[in-house]
């Protein structure tokens, strides 16, 4: 077992990679710390990006996080990991410099994934800081004919705060409802409702198969499937028509919402598993091709693929709260290789679209069940509870948000529990080590990230199992 390691390197200057040095520094690492970053600057919050950003509510400076130089940080920003060494312990950056390490952190985050050619002027992607003032810099420019390819959240805020712009949106999507495989169709149609109230042109059933312009976009070919779907009947959307299921839309401003693709090229031939992700154990380390954990590297993050007791893959978790709980969890198990803290965390995620408050918390996205609590289009609140194998598995909430406190509590628990048997089983069995003894009162205790500025929510909490009106 390696010893605690003296130069811990961490490779992405994002919030996971922040969070992951304050986390080192106050479990008491006072050796070298090494933060690389592939952007020009230093981390900022991502969020609001495709939120208040794009309206002018918030500002550059408004996204600065904590200053990593506080933190005795030695910070490299502007040249990107090429390459990881794993038996010279080195990571090599694009300007040619070799940085050697006892301890790596991988925080590299995400990249939107791209459209597979070149694209006109006007086609945008939403990840960075350049991204968004890009778009920010088109829909402020004009009114805009604006398409969005992509009917996720990050589709959805846009079209949002696009639709508050007053610019003429299409929202396209390949599922019958937008969101509907991650929310369910009764969640979905209520969504789906709000952003036709505000006068979003929603195509479903569609991709986008080609891009037109030159230098700048000026229409996109659409195709789309008539697969049978159960779609509530009295959702708002349609699919195109046109010879073969085609057909020209134009557009003057294009948004790629295509979904992301993890940072792991860096990665390759370096010994470690890659697929989909970086995978993980239980305890945020590293595994190596031959199914191993590497105790000098753990990973945290919009990169990470890791197990977790109510997915039935592999998980990967884009979410803000992800980012923070998993880096602190990546530090502990850093620091104390003998004892690793196993992570598995209530996942919570936020989403204010035409002023209604979404909550969620959990995997709704792997539910084989789910049961419609509320569903009140006109007050526009909405509560659903999500199932796997009978066992509540995650929690979505419109303008209700205190409900979101108890299905957290009975997640957390739910989990504990889990972890209680899972050691009680290694105890039988003589192979547990002391680890994750402080695990089971994180998972009981750790308050909720449930307000929208991701602060903890400070409501009583039920019995598990109950709902409070908000």
């Amino acid at each position: 077992m390696p010893a605690r390691p003296a130069h811990i390197v961490i490779v992405g200057a994002s919030l996971a990679g922040l969070r992951a040095a304050q986390a080192l520094r106050t479990a008491g690492h006072q050796g070298p710390l090494t933060l690389i970053g592939a952007e020009d600057h230093p981390p900022y919050d991502r969020p609001p990006l495709s939120k208040d950003f794009l309206t002018g509510h918030t500002t550059t400076p408004g996204l600065t996080l904590e200053d990593p130089a506080a933190l005795g940080v030695s910070a490299r920003y502007g040249s990107p990991a090429l390459h990881l060494d794993t038996a010279a312990r080195e990571v090599h950056l694009a300007d040619g410099t070799r940085v050697p390490y006892d301890g790596l952190v991988i925080a590299t985050g995400a990249a939107a994934r791209p459209w597979p050619a070149p694209t006109p002027a006007g086609v945008h992607t939403l990840r960075t800081l350049a991204d968004a003032h890009a778009l920010k810099s088109d829909l402020t420019a004009a009114p805009r004919r604006l398409l969005i390819a992509g009917g996720g959240f990050i589709g959805c805020e846009v079209a949002s705060v696009a639709r508050a712009l007053d610019h003429d949106v299409t929202l396209v999507a390949p599922e019958p409802l937008p969101l509907q495989a991650a929310i369910g169709p009764e969640a979905a149609a209520f969504l789906t409702r709000l952003h036709h109230d505000a006068g979003v042109d929603i195509l479903t059933r569609t991709t986008v198969t080609a891009l037109h312009g030159d230098p700048r976009i000026t229409h996109a070919t659409l195709t789309t499937t008539d697969t049978p779907t159960d779609t509530p009947t009295d959702t708002p959307t349609h699919a195109p028509t046109g010879t073969g299921g085609s057909r020209r839309l134009d557009a003057d401003t294009v948004l790629l919402a295509l979904g992301a693709t993890p940072h792991t090229h860096w990665l390759e031939h370096s010994g470690l598993a890659l697929d989909g992700g970086v995978l993980t154990d239980a305890y945020t380390r590293v595994l190596t091709t031959d199914g191993r954990p590497d105790p000098r590297i753990v990973a945290a993050g919009d990169v990470t693929r890791f197990p977790h007791p109510h997915a039935p893959q592999l998980l990967s978790l884009g979410h803000w709260s992800n980012a923070v709980e998993q880096a602190q969890a990546a530090a502990r198990t850093l620091l104390h290789p003998g004892a690793p803290a196993a992570y598995r965390p209530v996942a919570s995620f936020w989403s204010t679209q035409y002023g209604v408050r979404f909550r969620a918390v959990g995997l709704p996205r792997y539910a084989d069940h789910h049961e419609v609590r509320e569903l009140d289009p006109a007050t526009k609140r909405l509560d659903v509870a999500y199932y796997r194998h009978g066992r509540l598995i995650g929690a979505l909430t419109a303008n209700r948000a205190a409900r979101i406190t108890a299905y957290r509590t009975a997640l957390a628990q739910d989990l504990a529990q889990d972890l209680a048997q899972d050691l009680a089983q290694d105890l039988a069995q003589g192979r547990a080590e002391g680890r994750a003894e402080d695990t089971a009162a994180d998972l009981a205790g750790n308050p909720a990230k449930d307000n929208a500025d991701g602060s903890a929510a400070t409501t009583a909490r039920p019995a598990p199992g109950t709902s409070r009106a908000a």
